[in-house]
């Protein structure tokens, strides 16, 4: 039997999440070409003069549309200050996550950039470098009737996921204890984007979904004025369960690629603009020191 930890450390995927527009946000803070990450850069990426990200959008706050329809957030802001260094364009294209992969594999998009959390599953196929690290919460409607304190209060209950992310696997790993518990295993409901998600838990259809930390406060937060959802707040992790890393995924093939922006990334960190970004977003506790190359597990 898995135990509860071990089956907690998988990671959440990104997934798409609707919310009113928001407000035009302050530019990016970008700097100055990287001479090394620019020399790092392959040929073909320097002749495009672009880095084509597969992204999910919207998936709030990591990428989002503002009030005129421009892709913003915390991921469009970190590849604008990334392309600076590098000296090309970084630009997040509208993907579906389930087929972001295939996406890279067909030559459409050169990385995936939307909150793709870097497990040992997805190594086989890409590289990632980690930009962030941020549990999962639980999140309920307004005033959380059902009364869910805690991963273990979703035991024969519905819960709703997004398709093709991994949460379907966290929750059906609780499965042993759910049953020892007497509640029976957790209803996994598996529909289409985290609008449906949202739907389903505001109309009653399912008690709960689990998403990334960061994106749970925020739709609590703007979603109907912030009337429309609530964070469960567990007092044995209140950084949410069991931190995972995120990054932007490369294909395995593209080492060039992955290095040069890994050099780009870390110089991003070096002059501070990362650190601006994450303050921006009230992200900050979940950024990096350093930055990582297939940090997850």
């Amino acid at each position: 039997m898995a135990s509860i930890g071990m089956v907690a450390a998988l990671a959440l995927t990104g997934c798409s999440a609707t919310v009113a527009p928001q407000p035009t946000a302050d530019a990016a803070p970008v700097g100055s070409i990287d001479a090394a990450a620019a020399a790092a850069l392959p040929a073909d990426i320097k002749a495009a003069g672009i880095i084509k990200a597969a992204s999910d959008i919207p998936y709030p706050p990591m990428e989002m549309y503002d009030a005129d329809q421009n892709v913003t957030g915390f991921d469009h802001d970190l590849a604008q200050a990334i392309g600076a260094k590098l000296g090309v364009k970084f630009e997040l294209q509208k993907q579906s996550f389930a087929a972001a992969i295939p996406s890279l594999q067909a030559g459409k998009h050169d990385v995936i950039m939307s909150g793709m959390n870097d497990t040992k599953e997805r190594q086989q196929t890409l590289d990632f470098v980690d930009y962030f690290h941020a549990g999962f919460t639980i999140l309920v409607v307004k005033g959380n009737p059902e009364g869910i304190g805690g991963v273990l209060d979703l035991c024969g209950k519905n819960v709703a996921v997004p398709k093709a992310t991994v949460q379907a696997d966290i929750l059906r790993g609780y499965d042993d204890d759910c049953i020892a518990s007497g509640a029976g295993v957790v209803n996994v409901m598996e529909l289409p984007g985290e609008t449906d998600v949202q739907t389903a838990v505001r109309s009653g259809r399912a008690v709960a979904e689990v998403v990334d930390s960061a994106v749970a406060a925020y739709t609590a937060q703007t979603a109907g004025d912030g009337e429309m959802f609530d964070v469960v707040t567990d007092p044995d992790n209140p950084a949410g369960y069991s931190p995972v890393y995120s990054g932007i995924g490369i294909l395995k093939e593209k080492s060039e690629l992955s290095n040069a922006i890994l050099l780009a990334f870390q110089a991003v960190i070096d002059d501070g603009s990362y650190q601006q970004i994450l303050a921006k977003y009230e992200l900050s506790d979940y950024g990096l020191d350093v930055a990582g190359f297939n940090l997850g597990s």
